[in-house]
């Protein structure tokens, strides 16, 4: 097994990283690097993390994927549970995206107009909840400007700019993990800025494949994982799903 660290290792200790804080909060990721850098926080930074078995329990073990039937049960979590701890603000959550905009502003419900339009999504499920209760990061596996665009044709999750319009106190959007790099939202008035790039990723690329004016003020190389962590991902993920989302 080679030491060296892939980019999808990267991307998974980026993930980990935005749940280092969360405390005894629910985590809810979506995605294999997602779900393996909740696990990996579990496993170091944030050992009260909360994780379910995707369906109706919570788990004591920290499981490799697709291992999470085998596991201690140490609690039910039937979905209204769920909505409970949502509206409770006690829930760390990493959703997709199809679109987002400068500020945050998340689709992931249709592209196109209202009228005609060019794809049918999953519709807007939980983000519109989860965006204003409780803290709120997003995943996206391939950068591009079809996905970082000037206007969302739909909104999902909520932005800054909106949040700030309707006053939603507990509106709080953090960071987005890609392929290559990491975003957050302390760009001028709350817009995104480009914190770190990813190991053999440029701040060039980044801008070229972001749909939008990016803040590149004070940009930094994403971190490498530590010894322990390559060694806790490998084992977390024991099938390399994590290469099936961002490929060696």
């Amino acid at each position: 097994m080679s030491t060296a660290a892939t980019r999808a290792e990267v991307c998974a200790v980026a993930c980990a990283d935005s749940f280092s804080d969360a405390g005894r909060a629910l985590a809810s990721p979506f995605g294999a690097i997602p779900s393996l850098g909740a696990r990996l926080a579990r496993s170091t930074s944030a050992p009260e993390l909360l994780l379910t078995d995707g369906e109706a329990a919570l788990i004591a073990e920290t499981p490799a994927l697709g291992e999470e039937s085998t596991a201690e049960v140490e609690g039910w979590m039937p979905y209204r549970k769920v909505l409970d701890t949502l509206a409770g603000g006690r829930r760390r959550v990493m959703m997709g995206a199809s679109q987002i905009d400068r500020y945050g502003n998340q689709n992931i419900s249709r592209i196109g107009g209202w009228d005609r339009p060019k794809a049918q999504l999953v519709g807007v499920r939980g983000a519109p909840g989860n965006s204003v209760n409780h803290t709120t990061n997003y995943w996206v596996a391939k950068h591009s400007t079809r996905v970082f665009v000037e206007s969302v044709d739909l909104v999902a999750g909520i932005g800054h700019d909106r949040a700030a319009d309707c006053g939603a106190p507990f509106h709080d959007v953090r960071v987005v993990v890609t392929d290559l790099a990491v975003l957050d939202f302390t760009g001028p008035g709350a817009s995104m800025r480009l914190r770190s790039v990813h190991p053999g990723v440029s701040t060039e690329q980044v801008v070229e494949r972001t749909g939008f004016d990016l803040a590149t003020d004070a940009v930094t190389e994403t971190r490498l994982p530590t010894e322990r962590e390559l060694e806790l991902i490998r084992k977390l993920d024991p099938q390399e799903l994590r290469h099936e989302e961002v490929p060696a």
